[in-house]
């Protein structure tokens, strides 16, 4: 799988709270949670953020609660995966299962710029910053992790395997 998309790019620390906060929460539709994504850490960013966009991000991305709400109405805003120096260890796993790519980079979290222009190989863990002409790496997924995550979910998954 490969992704490319702009870069909104945030520090350390982006909790739950910020990413969809607890006031939208009565509705779990994606549609409505998308509507209010990040709009307590960027107001703009539902007004800006475009089907591909990408978010760079710094250390323990996604820290809070363990509600599936944030990483749903990140990917239901339009965004195509999330890249941090580290993750929130609820987080990671609930990404995963509503099949939202994550990668940890603690390089790319460093060098790369708001606004820049990504590229992201899945696959291979490589995601090339298109402006600066350069590349970092991040830890490939296993396997079965790629099926999860190609399949749209877990429950996505399951489904599919059920039908077989």
């Amino acid at each position: 799988m490969k992704f490319r998309g702009r870069v909104f790019k945030y520090g350390d620390n982006v909790d739950t709270d910020v990413i969809i906060p607890a006031r939208y929460l009565n509705n779990p539709e994606p549609e409505i949670l998308a509507q209010h994504c990040m709009e307590d850490i960027d107001k703009d960013f539902v007004k800006k953020v475009q089907k591909g966009d990408i978010i760079v991000a710094g250390r323990n991305f996604g820290s809070g609660s363990s509600r599936e709400h944030a990483p749903l109405s990140i990917k239901a805003a339009g965004v195509s995966c999330v890249i941090a120096e580290s993750f929130a260890r609820i987080f990671y796993r609930n990404a995963i299962n509503i099949g939202l790519p994550i990668l940890i980079s603690k390089e790319a979290s460093h060098n790369i710029q708001d606004g820049s222009e990504i590229e992201v190989d899945l696959d291979n863990g490589i995601i090339k910053d298109l402006k600066n002409k350069k590349e970092y790496y991040s830890e490939k997924y296993p396997k079965f992790l790629q099926e999860i995550i190609s399949s749209g979910g877990l429950i996505e998954k399951i489904k599919k395997e059920v039908a077989q």
